[in-house]
C-alpha cells in the first residue's frame, strides 16, 4: 500500500489495481468514505491501472491535524500531491458520487493537468445543480414493481417533505442499487462502516464551494468529460447528470440501463466497456 504526504504533512494512502499503463486516479464518494467500496470498479482494472485514493481520515490514510482540512476544496491539494507523487504530467481522473466534487474542483483549478475526466453517478454540489424532489420521486417510481417499493417510497416521501426519521435514510437504500439482493445489502452495510462522519460533516463547510466560479472555469475546460448516470439511480438522477455534462464543452452523458448509484455492481461488463472506451 503506497503512502505519500499531502502539503500539510498528512500521510495519505492509495491502492493500486492493474499493472499496465499510467494510472487513473479514482476519488471515492460518501462523502469521505474509504475507497474500499469501489473494489476494482467491476473489472476496470483489467483495462486500465487504477490508483484509488483513500481521502484523508478514511481507510488507510491518516487523520489531519486540522479538521478543516476535510473541506472539499482543500482535498484538491491532496489530488495534486498524488499526481506529483506518481510523476505524471497529466492524469485521467475519475470521481464517484460525492468524489466528483473534488474531481471537478481539481479540473477547474488545474485544467492543464487533466487529460480525461470521468464523473460516475455524480454529485453536482460543486456546480450548484440541485435535484428537485419530484425528479427523485419520478426516478423512484421506475421501481414500483419491486416488493420493497412501498416501504422505500414512503421513506422517500418523508425525506422529501421534511418529515424524515432516523430510519428513513436506510429505508431508501434499495433505490441505490439496480438489484436489491444479498450482494447489494452487504455492500450497503459495509459502506456505513467505511465512512468518516466527522470528515463528512466538514466536507461541505462554508467556503468549500463557489458554484458560479466553478461553472465559469469549466466553461473553458478543453478535455473530454464523461458523465455516467444510472437509469434508476435515485441519488444522481439522469436529468441532473445530463445538465452536469452540458456544463463542459466536450461533455457527454451516458445513461446505463437498469443501473443504480453503483453501476459497476449492476452490470460490470457494460460499465467497463463504457468507461474504458472513454479512457482509451
Amino acid at each position: 500500500m503506497p503512502i505519500f504526504s499531502a502539503p500539510d504533512g498528512t500521510e495519505l494512502a492509495y491502492h493500486v489495481y492493474g499493472e499496465d499503463g499510467p494510472p487513473v486516479i479514482c476519488l471515492p464518494g460518501g462523502p469521505m468514505q474509504a475507497s474500499a467500496y469501489l473494489g476494482e470498479l467491476g473489472g476496470l482494472s483489467e483495462r486500465r491501472r487504477l490508483a484509488l485514493l483513500d481521502l484523508r481520515g478514511t481507510g488507510d490514510s491518516a487523520l489531519p491535524r486540522d479538521p478543516a482540512g476535510y473541506r472539499c476544496d482543500r482535498l484538491v491539494d491532496d489530488v495534486e500531491a498524488l499526481r506529483e507523487h506518481l510523476g505524471l504530467e497529466s492524469v485521467d481522473l475519475l470521481g464517484h458520487s460525492a468524489g466528483t466534487n473534488p474531481a471537478v474542483l481539481y479540473a477547474a483549478r488545474y485544467p492543464e493537468r487533466v487529460s480525461r475526466l470521468a464523473l460516475i453517478t455524480p454529485s453536482a454540489t460543486a456546480v450548484g445543480i440541485a435535484v428537485p424532489p419530484e425528479v427523485r420521486r419520478a426516478t423512484a417510481r421506475l421501481r414500483r414493481d419491486e416488493p420493497w417499493f412501498p416501504t422505500a417510497f414512503a421513506a422517500l416521501q418523508a425525506i422529501t417533505t421534511g418529515q424524515a426519521t432516523a430510519d428513513s435514510w436506510d429505508a431508501i437504500a434499495p433505490f441505490l442499487y439496480g438489484r436489491w439482493d444479498e450482494s447489494a445489502r452487504a455492500h450497503h452495510a459495509a459502506g456505513a462502516a467505511q465512512r468518516n462522519v466527522e470528515a463528512a460533516a466538514a466536507f461541505a463547510a462554508p467556503g468549500a464551494f463557489d458554484p458560479a466560479a466553478t461553472r465559469a472555469a469549466l466553461a473553458g475546460f478543453a478535455a473530454p468529460v464523461l458523465a455516467l448516470a444510472g437509469e434508476v439511480d435515485l441519488n444522481s438522477p439522469a436529468p441532473a447528470v445530463e445538465e452536469f455534462a452540458g456544463l463542459f464543452p466536450k461533455g457527454e452523458c451516458v445513461v446505463q440501463p437498469g443501473a443504480g448509484h453503483f453501476p459497476w455492481l449492476d452490470d460490470p461488463g457494460r460499465f467497463v466497456a463504457t468507461v474504458a472506451g472513454f479512457l482509451a
